[in-house]
């Protein structure tokens, strides 16, 4: 546990390290971890506000993940509640106001908040104490719930939430949600790039660049743990694949709309064009600032490279197009990179893109069963994909399933 004078430390800190974060999904992430760490609490989840809902967004719980093998994750359904006074983070939501309830089974009969006994009825879990907060912004407007549950002694023992810990993380719930709303405009922006490819490409909408992502650092996240890569670089790297992975194909904004929505196959000289949106989306990042625009440049021009050396763009100069000097095929065509020559980040979005696309409605098709698209992954391996990152993305696939629920396709 941390000491008070260990808490104020870690509160002063807190905004400098939540600022180095810059995806919204790995952020939130950090706050519960950060919110559970300050109060010794055994779990937490975080609720975001859309509209006259909270969405069910992210929840962590020691307990229940001790009972998992080393190195799996918890799934949880998603789920949405109305921001009304029936449930316990609607009332935070409405009133604007924290929680701090001693026993969430022995609530007086005046409140007019109930607790759900759902979760624990299904895991076998007991929630006792929980502490809810109001994300709220500097004009009061509240933008998501974060809600810690089981305060613990040093001794494991579940205790109350002290008045204490109410008032620090009151102080943390304001630090997050600076950090929060910063993160929120820069999702916002991505996707406003996205929504500029979509107009051109019906295929590029935001839940798809979502999913990818999403599926990309999970595949990310299981390779490095086996490289014995420490937590803090998995998570550096980690912010930064998640937003690169979601402008995968943004230099199909330069496609022309008869290339874009035709409906059926390409021709060989449509499809030369096609391929051109590698290195428009690379060019858009040439001038690189920072590690995002070389990982953003990396996934652009990569994430249609194929194992075999049979992908594209392959070895060529970004402004020309033409084959790097010693890289021509025998017809004048750039060689293809292959194996291990392809960035790693390349590699992972490229299983990820393919995965999505199969598994999702286009105008040109329906979505496949998920067994099928698996079994297209499955024999890819080696050929198209890498065998090492198919193997992975199998062992992680309860998670990419409750990714696709998290994220579903607009009607």
């Amino acid at each position: 546990m941390l000491t008070a004078e260990q808490k104020l430390d870690a509160l002063t800190n807190l905004g400098a390290q939540l600022n180095r974060l810059s995806d919204l999904d790995i952020l939130m992430e950090r706050i519960l971890s950060e919110a559970r760490r300050f109060v010794n609490a055994d779990a937490g989840s975080i609720y975001i506000r859309h509209d006259r809902d909270l969405r069910f967004t992210y929840t962590q719980n020691a307990t229940l993940q001790e009972r998992l093998p080393s190195g799996e994750k918890l799934v949880y359904s998603t789920f949405a509640i109305p921001v009304d006074e029936n449930s316990i983070a609607g009332w935070v939501a409405t009133a604007g106001r924290p929680l701090n309830l001693k026993d969430v089974y022995e609530l007086d009969n005046s409140v007019p908040y109930s607790f759900s006994r759902q979760f624990d009825e299904t895991t076998g879990y007991h929630t006792q104490s929980m502490l809810t907060l109001p994300l709220a912004t500097s004009r009061a407007d509240v933008v998501g719930v974060l809600q810690i549950i089981n305060a613990r002694d040093d001794r494991g023992r579940i205790i109350s939430f002290s008045r204490e810990d109410e008032k620090m993380m009151a102080h943390f719930a304001s630090t997050a949600t600076v950090a929060l709303e910063k993160a929120r405009m820069t999702r916002d922006i991505i996707l406003r790039m996205i929504r500029m490819a979509e107009m051109r490409d019906p295929k590029e909408t935001g839940a798809h660049v979502n999913r990818v992502a999403s599926y990309s650092v999970e595949l990310y996240e299981k390779w490095a743990q086996k490289q014995g890569f420490s937590r803090e670089e998995i998570d550096a790297k980690r912010d930064i694949l998640r937003m690169a992975a979601m402008l995968h194909d943004v230099g199909k904004v330069g496609i022309s709309d008869t290339i874009l929505k035709k409906p059926g196959r390409f021709t060989e000289e449509e499809f030369n064009v096609m391929k051109e949106h590698t290195l428009m989306g690379g060019r858009l990042f040439k001038d690189k600032r920072s590690e995002f625009d070389d990982a953003a440049a990396e996934v652009a021009v990569n994430h249609h490279e194929k194992w075999n050396g049979l992908g594209y763009p392959g070895y060529v100069d970004m402004e020309t197009g033409r084959p790097l000097p010693g890289y021509e095929t025998p017809d004048g065509r750039p060689k293809g990179k292959a194996g291990k020559e392809i960035p790693l980040y390349g590699r992972i979005v490229a299983i990820a893109d393919v995965y999505d696309a199969l598994c999702s409605q286009r105008v040109y098709k329906p979505a496949w069963e998920e067994k099928d698209a698996l079994d297209i992954l499955e024999k890819d391996a080696g050929s198209h994909f890498d065998p090492e990152l198919i193997e992975l993305f199998f062992s992680r696939l309860d998670v990419i399933r409750s990714i696709r629920e998290r994220y579903p396709d607009e009607d």
